[in-house]
């Protein structure tokens, strides 16, 4: 795998500490392509770790919805990122640690992210970001 193919953007991601703790054990499960494997290292290497409190409002974190445009087709897609144990289909919640949860975790509204998903490397726009209210 040749990873200076690997591009990451020049921000890095922002993550709560223990977000950043549930993405590295999720790297030492390698459940992630080879591909996505070096490029989560990479990222999580220079990610800035803070309180969750202190995570800024466009961040895409846990319990945010998140919009995001696929580049290639142009085609738009809304989701709400929240914990694995709380992700169910028929509330339409996605878990953070699903294909594009953990490509987009960290970054800010305006990043363009770069993932590889079954059909090949994809890159995405974040559109929007907002956090949902606390249950």
């Amino acid at each position: 795998m040749n990873t200076a193919s690997i591009k990451i953007n020049d921000t890095p991601i922002v993550l709560s500490t223990g977000i950043y703790d549930l993405l590295k054990d999720h790297l030492r499960r390698r459940k992630l392509s080879k591909y996505n494997e070096a490029k989560l290292e990479l990222e999580l290497k220079h990610a800035k770790q803070v309180l969750r409190n202190d995570l800024p409002a466009d961040v895409v974190t846990v319990d945010t919805n998140v919009k995001v445009k696929e580049l290639e087709s142009g085609e738009e897609f809304t989701y709400k990122l929240v914990a694995p144990a709380k992700a169910r289909r028929k509330n339409n919640t996605l878990s953070i640690l699903s294909p594009i949860g953990v490509a987009i975790l960290g970054y800010t509204q305006g990043a363009v992210v770069q993932w590889e998903m079954p059909e090949g490397i994809k890159q995405y726009q974040i559109e929007e970001v907002i956090k949902l209210s606390s249950n």
